[in-house]
């Protein structure tokens, strides 16, 4: 593995993790579903975890960033490992609606650990020659670390809309900006 495949395993992650942030923000609206502060701090997690890719697409690879990208799957497989204990109880409903059989914060779970694991991997076979210091970010890497600037910025907007200066309520029922 070369440090092109490199490159193209980032950016690749960080579009993964773009459209997980992305499906999640669409949810929303098209099923009216706000999210809970629980999902919101799974949103964090992506977002942490998008950033440690982001400066590897865009200063190249570096274990520091595969650090990041760590904390924020540590972070994240935390935070809806916590909400996914509160919905296993029988009789106790979900939060949200099921896509492909699990709820969003289940397969937030997934996601981050299997994140978790292929980080781990890179880690163990990292070579020396991945992070030398002539790097230049090409086109196709330019477009996803925008459009994930972009999804970034949309859910700060739409948290802020929903919960305004204060505390997120547990159960939204609507948009603090709206009421």
């Amino acid at each position: 593995m070369n440090r092109n495949h490199i490159s193209l395993l980032n950016t690749l992650g960080l579009l993964g993790m773009t459209l997980v942030l992305l499906i999640g923000f669409i949810l929303q609206f098209a099923l009216n579903e706000l999210p809970c502060p629980l999902c919101l701090l799974q949103r964090v997690g992506f977002i942490m975890v998008m950033f440690g890719f982001l400066l590897n697409v865009k200063y190249g690879p570096e274990q520091r960033h595969y650090g990041i990208v760590l904390v924020g799957t540590l972070f994240g497989a935390a935070t809806s490992l916590r909400q996914i204990s509160l919905h296993v109880i029988p009789g106790t409903p979900g939060y949200g609606s099921p896509i492909f059989g699990m709820h969003y914060y289940t397969w937030a779970f997934v996601l981050f650990v299997v994140t978790m694991l292929a980080v781990a991997i890179l880690l163990i076979l990292w070579r020396e020659e991945w992070s030398s210091k002539a790097f230049e970010m090409n086109s196709i890497g330019r477009w996803v670390c925008l459009l994930a600037l972009a999804v970034v910025a949309l859910n700060i907007l739409s948290t802020f809309a929903e919960c305004g200066p204060y505390q997120c309520p547990d159960n939204p029922t609507g948009y603090w900006l709206f009421t």
